[in-house]
């Protein structure tokens, strides 16, 4: 279940982005792989090439794939619009609209993978409330970006269309909470304790099913081998159910400090994200990195100078 890709040709969409690169990045060390993204920054196609991968700019609302092959083995889409405001025809453009077209471009591969998100969840009273792939999808106000769960609601209809009208197996993965060196909200919440900035939470236990960066990387081939016609839909999160509290928590014990969290409500949002991961499980097998492993990692590599305990606990 940890086969990975070899001698294919893959286009990696959002390439520049948290998940993407690093995933871009692992395929390009054994396959022909292409990354899609708006390029906006000189830098961030700097890095792209310097990793193996060939970048190409394109915005998927648009439509226009002029310079994008359409002869690759494997998509995998990560691209998103996550824009704040309210401005849902944009997200929708770009989230379905975009994916829909995408997958028409590259009808020919073998499998695509479509990033979706636990936020398609409808929000639960209940904080401990595990969601299933069968649990009622609906809007979830993300302060943020609150057109974000709409449009990528609108996403999946758009890629189980797609995978049913052009016949391009799909598997289409609810990410819950990714996280690693190249960021992540775990990432992030290890930033603001290294940094002594307070943080804030919606809920107490705020839970979530979080995965490490590495374990995303070499699920992404049995993903991949799993896409079908219709689409499978899988929650993607790690098989362990942590609270920000406890990984905060921890994350100011590695390096030395009394990190706390603060409740701060938001009305209309997930209480809590827990995955049911089973399904995934089924076709990965199990993650390979628990959660405090994740954590210690992500000090160590983002805060090298702040880990102070070495050991787990």
């Amino acid at each position: 279940m940890t086969r990975v890709l070899n001698g294919e040709k893959i286009l990696v969409t959002g390439v520049s982005g948290q998940i993407a690169f690093p995933i871009a990045s692992m395929l390009a060390a054994e396959n022909e792989v292409w990354g899609l993204a708006r390029f906006s920054s000189p830098d961030d196609r700097r890095r792209v090439s310097a990793a193996g991968i060939t970048p190409v700019a394109c915005s998927l609302g648009d439509g226009d794939f002029t310079g994008v092959p359409d002869n690759f083995t494997y998509v995998v889409h990560l691209a998103a619009n996550q824009a704040p405001g309210w401005d849902y025809d944009a997200a929708i453009r770009a989230n379905a609209e975009g994916t829909g077209l995408l997958l028409q471009h590259c009808r020919s591969a073998k499998g695509a993978l479509v990033m979706s998100t636990h936020s398609v969840y409808r929000p639960q009273a209940d904080p401990l409330y595990v969601f299933t792939e069968e649990s009622p999808l609906g809007e979830c106000n993300s302060s943020h970006a609150p057109t974000y769960s709409v449009s990528k609601i609108s996403q999946e209809a758009s890629a189980r269309l797609a995978a049913r009208a052009f016949g391009v197996p799909v598997t289409i993965a609810r990410m819950n909470s990714s996280y690693g060196p190249n960021g992540g909200l775990p990432a992030m919440h290890i930033d603001a304790v290294a940094d002594g900035r307070q943080i804030t939470t919606r809920w107490d236990p705020c839970m979530y099913s979080p995965i490490y960066e590495d374990d995303i990387n070499l699920q992404v081939s049995a993903l991949l081998d799993a896409a079908s016609v219709p689409a499978t839909i899988v929650n993607w999160g790690g098989d362990e159910v942590v609270s920000v509290q406890e990984w905060v928590a921890y994350a100011g014990e590695l390096m030395g400090v009394d990190a706390t969290v603060e409740v701060v409500p938001v009305e209309g949002t997930l209480r809590g994200s827990i995955a049911d991961t089973s399904r995934r499980a089924s076709i990965t097998g199990p993650c390979a990195v628990d959660w405090r492993e994740g954590i210690r990692r992500t000090v160590a590599l983002r805060h090298p100078s702040k880990l102070v305990e070495m050991t787990q606990s």
